[in-house]
C-alpha cells in the first residue's frame, strides 16, 4: 500500500505533519477530516531501492534493443505476452532490468496493457517505444512493432557505440599526457631546481615560470582538484536542467570540431525514427512529436515541433525542414523526392542508413584532425618543460668555465 506524507492544520490551528499508508490520496484526506484536521498538502513517498540508482544499474540502449528483439522472437513463435515477460525476467542477468521486467509482468497480470506497464518506467523505456507499443496493441500487430523497435534500437546502439569508441583514444592520450606533465612538474622539476639554486646561478625566465607552476601544484593540488570537481558538478547540474541542456545542445551545433558529427547523428536519428513511425501507419503530425524527442538534441527538437505549424497549414514536410537549417541539404531533398513519389517512409529509411555510414566517416575525419593538434600541443608543453630545465645547465657550464 502506498505511503503518503501529509501536512495539515488541526481544529485548534496547530500544524501537523506525518505519514499514512493508504490506497489513495482521497483516503488520506478522509482520515484527516475524520480527525477534524484540514489537509494542506499530501504527497506520495516514492521508495527507492538499490536497483533504481542509475550509477549502479544503468540500462543502456543495448538492453532495450535486446529486450525488443527477444520479445519479438517469442511473440512471433506464438508465446503470450505474460509468458514472454516471465521468460525474460528469468533469463535477464542485469539485476535492475530484471526487477523492472518483474514489475511489467505483475502490472500486465493485474490487467494493465503492456504499453501502460511500460509507461510506469519513463526513465527506462523511451517514449517512442511506449507510443509504438500502444499503436501495435491497438492494431493487433505488436510482434511487427517489436521487430521494428529492435531494428531501430540496434542501429541506434551501433551509432552511439561508434561515437563513444571514437572518443576513447583521444581521452586516453589526453589523460596520459596530462599525467606525464604533472609528473615532470611535481617530481622531476624540483630536483633540478634544487641543484640549480644551490649553484648560485640566476634562473632564466622560463625556468622561473615553470618553478612557480610546480610550486603551485605541490602546495595547492587539493584546491585545484576541488575546483575541477566543483566545475564538473556545476556542468552536470547545468546539463540536467532544461535551459542548461538547451545551451549545451546549441554549442554542439555550433562548435566547428563537433558540429558536423552532431548534425549527421541528428539526421540519422530523425530519418530512422520518422521512417519507423510512418511505416507503422502513424500520421505525420503525431510522428513529429515523437521524432522531436528522439533526435537527442533539444534545439533541433524544438525546431521540429515548430515545423508542425507549417505542415498543419498545408506545407510539405521538406519545406520547414529546409528552413530549420539543422540538417544537411540531402535530408530535405530526399524528403521532397519521397513526398513526390509516395515512398517517404522507404526513402527516409535509406537516408538513415546513408547517414549511419556518414557518421563513421565524420568520426574518422574528426580523429584525423584532433590527433595532430593534441600531439603538437603536448609537444609544445613538454618541449617548454625540457627547455626550462636545460637552460640553467648552460648557465652553470658558463659559470664554471
Amino acid at each position: 500500500m502506498p505511503l503518503y506524507k501529509f501536512k495539515a492544520v488541526s481544529a485548534t490551528g496547530e500544524n501537523i505533519e506525518g505519514t499514512e499508508n493508504a490506497s489513495s490520496k482521497g483516503d488520506v484526506i478522509q482520515r484527516l477530516r475524520d480527525k477534524r484536521h484540514y489537509p494542506v498538502s499530501i504527497e506520495e513517498v516514492i521508495e527507492k531501492d538499490i536497483r533504481d540508482i542509475q550509477i549502479f544499474g544503468h540500462i543502456s540502449i543495448k538492453h532495450i534493443a535486446v529486450f525488443c528483439r527477444q520479445f519479438y522472437t517469442m511473440l512471433a513463435a506464438g508465446v503470450t505476452i505474460m509468458n514472454t515477460l516471465d521468460i525474460l525476467k528469468q533469463q535477464t542477468e542485469h539485476k535492475r532490468f530484471k526487477g523492472i521486467i518483474s514489475d511489467l509482468y505483475e502490472d500486465v497480470q493485474k490487467g494493465f496493457t503492456f504499453s501502460e506497464a511500460l509507461e510506469k518506467h519513463p526513465g527506462v523505456f523511451p517514449q517512442l517505444m511506449i507510443y509504438m507499443v500502444a499503436a501495435g496493441e491497438a492494431s493487433g500487430s505488436l510482434d511487427v512493432v517489436m521487430e521494428r523497435m529492435a531494428d531501430h534500437y540496434e542501429k541506434e546502439f551501433k551509432v552511439n557505440n561508434r561515437v563513444k569508441s571514437a572518443m576513447v583514444y583521444p581521452i586516453i592520450l589526453m589523460v596520459v599526457a596530462t599525467l606525464v606533465v604533472i609528473f615532470l612538474l611535481v617530481v622531476v622539476m624540483p630536483t633540478f631546481i634544487g641543484m640549480f639554486q644551490g649553484s648560485g646561478v640566476e634562473l632564466p625566465l622560463p625556468t622561473r615560470i615553470l618553478l612557480a607552476i610546480s610550486g603551485f601544484l605541490q602546495s595547492f593540488w587539493h584546491v585545484l582538484l576541488g575546483a575541477l570537481l566543483v566545475f564538473s558538478l556545476i556542468m552536470r547540474r547545468m546539463a540536467s536542467t532544461p535551459e542548461g541542456s538547451r545551451t549545451f545542445d546549441r554549442w554542439k551545433l555550433r562548435i566547428p570540431l563537433v558540429k558536423g558529427l552532431t548534425r549527421k547523428v541528428v539526421s540519422a536519428r530523425f530519418c530512422r525514427t520518422l521512417s519507423t513511425l510512418l511505416i507503422s501507419g502513424i500520421p505525420l503530425l503525431q510522428s513529429l512529436d515523437n521524432v522531436a524527442g528522439a533526435v537527442g538534441n533539444k534545439i533541433v527538437g524544438d525546431g521540429i515541433i515548430a515545423a508542425k505549424d507549417e505542415i498543419r497549414k498545408g506545407a510539405a514536410l521538406s519545406v520547414p525542414i529546409r528552413k530549420l537549417g539543422f540538417f544537411p541539404p540531402m535530408v530535405d531533398n530526399m524528403i521532397k523526392i519521397g513526398e513526390e513519389s509516395g515512398t517517404l517512409d522507404d526513402i527516409l529509411d535509406k537516408t538513415a542508413n546513408f547517414f549511419d555510414e556518414e557518421v563513421e566517416t565524420e568520426i574518422q575525419r574528426m580523429l584525423t584532425f584532433m590527433e595532430p593538434i593534441m600531439i603538437v600541443v603536448m609537444g609544445v608543453i613538454i618541449g617548454f618543460i625540457v627547455i626550462s630545465m636545460v637552460l640553467p645547465m648552460f648557465d652553470v657550464l658558463q659559470t664554471v668555465q
